[in-house]
């Protein structure tokens, strides 16, 4: 993929039209058939494997001289990229020429993807002759495909370009077919421009997951790219392929707080293009960034994703500010933030927790770490540009603590528990999961600080024990509900399987806290994940399943791979061993490595600090040492 543009097809090549497979644009099926033939037969399916974000390989052989034996005498290797073109290459390794009769049938029915998901794409279109291929059209718009070099014959009837290419013994002939939708240009993805946000950095070391995750990583987030049509340098991620490939405000601002060592330009361009969504006027939802409501599990009613854009709004542009973000851009963005917080004070009124917005909805535990969270670094950026309400938001920060310390714990023979909710009437909702992981994720302060957090150090030590444990820890991630609650289901999107970023929030913040044998495991586990069945392309999720000896853990049929969350996620992973905490305002990074170095030595280089390349390594004995830095950044103690 490389949005607007993507392809799905089995592995083996052909496109059947079958489920989701196709060729789309901006959401809309434009081929959803490409089956080749040669000398009358479908060719024999032999590797299949993604050599880039953008594009797939497909290799297959066919047999067509007769009394040959079983050897293959013709390889058909096609090359397919997100943009609608395919390249197909014939080889022949036959010891006399050959004639090669070569057919395509393609065919189309113009559906969305959302019709396509709910069984509702329809039939396919008539075709007609057009140029050197075929045309479709309907009511929605038309699509064509043209071949290069043009067929020696074309039946629109059947949907079928024919060609004869004459093969010397060990030839070459090859075709080119090209996808359009009518009316749109060539597609030129953001994160292949130039000018994309996204610094390409590289990781080395011990461990062989690092660098191809690394990469994997980075160009799945290059392949997720959008820009805001209205401010075309504005660039955002989608959501994931297939089924979110628009603009999720949580999400986006999720990933590019993430991405913040690959650089400060997507988070801007995050930033500016939901500062232009945020509600207005005197109204009870003023100051609110807008979003869907999201399923939480069996226990909860869905959640409000507009509530957690809004939260974290002005985190990631007080910690974008740290990383780097230019004072100019700051400031026009700090209106914004300032918005989102006076509508954090207005939702809270006099109650000490921030509850959902509809009538007797729940005070989940994560939203008052978002909550929480957003008060204090608020309180932060709002300082350092002279602004006034910070000490009221650092001062409710403050009840929130002692509030929430007393109301939200549970205390057991176990040694206790935060709640995931607290219900109408003080009614606590005891079930322990992977949202739990989000009271560690306290955010960066000034001078390389991290934020306080909504738990007490014993409370913090009893979490990471928890989220450590086998009923959290599935050996290959932080399972979403523990295996031990009521209504566990290791494919529950929020009730057992494992979510990659909520694994990665878990890791970062054990980290953070001390507790790197939790934060080891669990970071050993996904890496094996990445590594064992997802080619180190991570799904947002994947079954929760208890890791054994000879295993694989098992994909989710309904999770987005790639995903800006999962492929950010392996950013944050790395990130974390190095415990990068820039403070460029101020003109000071720290260093708060690993120490017990789970993956061995492990070297980042080609980050963005300070607008400037940044590389950091940290050797097997968890010491880091910074290799390149920005003029004048200081390392600090």
């Amino acid at each position: 993929m490389a949005l607007p543009g993507l392809a799905i097809s089995t592995d083996r090549g052909q496109l059947t039209g079958q489920g989701l497979e196709g060729f789309y644009r901006a959401g809309r099926r434009v081929l959803s058939r490409c089956q080749i033939r040669v000398a009358g037969r479908e060719p024999l399916a032999v590797q299949a494997r993604a050599t880039a974000a953008d594009r797939a390989r497909f290799v297959a052989t066919a047999r067509v001289s007769q009394g040959g034996g079983p050897d293959p005498d013709v390889v058909v290797e096609r090359t397919r990229h997100a943009d609608g073109t395919e390249h197909i290459r014939l080889h022949s390794a036959a010891t006399r020429p050959l004639r090669l009769p070569v057919e395509v049938a393609l065919g189309t029915d113009l559906a969305d993807l959302g019709a396509i998901a709910s069984g509702r794409a329809g039939p396919e279109l008539p075709a007609s002759v057009h140029d050197s291929g075929l045309r479709w059209s309907c009511a929605v718009g038309g699509a064509s495909v043209t071949a290069d070099p043009p067929p020696a014959d074309a039946l629109a009837s059947a949907g079928l370009l024919r060609w004869e290419f004459d093969l010397p013994p060990g030839g070459t002939a090859g075709l080119e077919l090209r996808v359009r939708l009518d009316g749109a240009g060539p597609l030129r993805a953001v994160g292949h421009a130039a000018t994309s946000p996204l610094a390409s950095a590289r990781a080395t070391g011990d461990h062989p997951a690092v660098q191809p995750l690394l990469h994997t990583s980075i160009e799945d987030l290059q392949s997720l790219l959008l820009r805001d049509p209205a401010h075309p340098t504005d660039t955002h991620l989608a959501a994931g392929a297939p089924w979110r490939c628009g603009l999720a405000p949580a999400d986006a601002l999720m990933a590019a707080r993430m991405a913040l060592p690959l650089g400060t330009r997507l988070a801007a361009g995050t930033l500016r293009t939901l500062a232009r969504t945020q509600l207005r006027g005197q109204t009870t939802g003023s100051g609110m960034i807008p979003g869907p409501r999201r399923d939480a599990g069996a226990h909860l009613p869905p959640g409000c994703t507009g509530t957690e854009a809004t939260l974290l709004f002005p985190v990631l542009l007080a910690e974008a500010f740290r990383w780097g973000l230019s004072q100019q851009e700051t400031e026009e963005l700090l209106p914004t933030a300032e918005r989102c917080l006076g509508w954090l004070r207005a939702a809270v009124g006099e109650r000490p927790y921030l509850c959902d917005p509809q009538p007797g909805g729940p005070a989940r535990c994560e939203t008052q770490a978002y909550a929480h969270r957003a008060a204090v670094l608020g309180a932060d950026l709002l300082d350092a540009f002279d602004r006034p309400g910070g000490p009221g938001l650092r001062q409710w920060a403050r009840e929130l603590r002692t509030a929430f310390r007393e109301d939200f714990w549970i205390e057991d023979r176990g040694g206790g528990r935060p709640a995931a909710a607290r219900g109408p009437g003080g009614r606590l909702v005891p079930h322990l999961g992977a949202t739990t992981a989000h009271l560690l994720d306290t955010g960066l302060l000034g001078g390389g600080e991290q934020a306080p957090g909504l738990l007490d150090r014993v409370q913090t030590e009893q979490l990471a024990r928890l989220l450590g444990s086998p009923a959290m820890d599935s050996g290959w991630g932080l399972r979403g509900l523990g295996a031990k609650e009521a209504g566990y289901n290791p494919f529950g999107h929020r009730s057992g399987a494992v979510r990659v970023h909520e694994t990665a929030v878990a890791v970062a913040g054990l980290a953070a806290a001390g507790y790197e044998r939790e934060a080891g495991s669990l970071l050993r586990g996904l890496l094996a994940a990445a590594g064992t069945s997802f080619g180190h392309r991570l799904p947002e999720m994947f079954a929760g399943e208890q890791r054994t000896d000879g295993s694989a853990p098992l994909p989710h049929p309904a999770a987005c791979r790639p995903a800006a969350t999962a492929a950010a996620s392996g950013v944050l992973l790395l990130s974390v061993l190095a415990g990068i905490r820039p403070d460029v305002p101020a003109g000071t990074v720290t260093l708060r490595p690993v120490h017990s170095a789970p993956l061995g030595e492990i070297g980042l280089t080609g980050l963005r600090l300070a607008g400037a390349p940044f590389s950091v390594r940290v050797s097997r004995l968890g010491l880091a040492m910074v290799e390149e830095a920005a003029e004048g950044l200081q390392l600090r103690a």
